[in-house]
Order: C-alpha cells, then structure tokens, then sequence
C-alpha cells in the first residue's frame, strides 16, 4: 500500500499533469480552426486515421510533458533530480532562480527541439525575430 505521501503525488500528478494535457487537448480540439495546432489535426485528419495519429501523437505527449513542468515550475511537484555525476538539483527552486522550465522545453531552440530524435512540430518557428522589433522602433 503506497504512503500517504506517495498517493499525494499521485493525486497531483494525475490532477495536474495527465488531466491538464487533457483539458488543453480539448481545448485545442474546440479551438478555432486558425490555430496551428488544430489547423494541423485537421489537416492530417483529412488523410485519414494513422496521419492523424501520427500527428496526434507528438502533439499530445508535448503537451503532457509542457503540463509536468508546469506543475514544476509552479511548486505543484516538488522535484529534484541527481544527475550521473551525484550533484542533485531542487527543479522547482532552478525555475524559480533561473527562469521555468517549460519554456525550456517548447521554444524553438529549447530541449525538445535540441534533444529530440522523434516527429517534432516547432509552433513557434514563424514567430523568429517577432519581438526583435517594437512598433515604434526606428532601426
């Protein structure tokens, strides 16, 4: 029989993680057509079931992954990792001193896409140097 901090864990990773990529899978699926996400669906879904699970897939497990380190970054989890040389790192003390984790993870030059060996969709390639300039910007 799990502890009682163990079933803790497991409530809020389910609550957390795997109910919120749920939740934000719905949503994209009600979403309006323009966004990148659902236009992709739609757009695999028309050739038929396994381009859409192909699709689905990588979207969905992102998704998952972006939901954990939130709940990380956000002090929900409460996780440290030792890495193979015996140091430990606090991950939610590191969000919090050095910016969240799940950025880390999804933008363009972030650890999925650095790391990645598998299908990898970068929503956010089109928005390369969008903020380099502001609308009042002379230069």
């Amino acid at each position: 029989m799990p502890t009682p901090e163990v079933e803790e864990f497991a409530k809020i990773l389910v609550e957390w993680v795997r109910d919120r990529a749920i939740q934000e899978c719905d949503s994209t699926l009600r979403g309006p057509d323009t966004f990148a996400t659902k236009a992709r669906w739609n757009k695999a879904a028309l050739k038929g079931p396994e381009e859409l699970a192909k699709t689905l897939i990588p979207d969905i497990v992102d998704q998952t992954i972006g939901e954990l380190l939130i709940a990380i970054d956000q002090g929900a989890l409460r996780l440290s990792y030792t890495a193979t040389n015996g140091k430990t790192a606090d991950l939610t003390r590191v969000s919090v001193e050095s910016g969240d984790l799940s950025g880390w993870y999804q933008t363009s030059e972030g650890w999925c896409a650095s790391h990645t060996k598998e299908r990898y969709v970068d929503d956010f390639a089109d928005l390369d140097g969008f903020f380099d300039k502001f609308p009042d910007d002379k230069t």
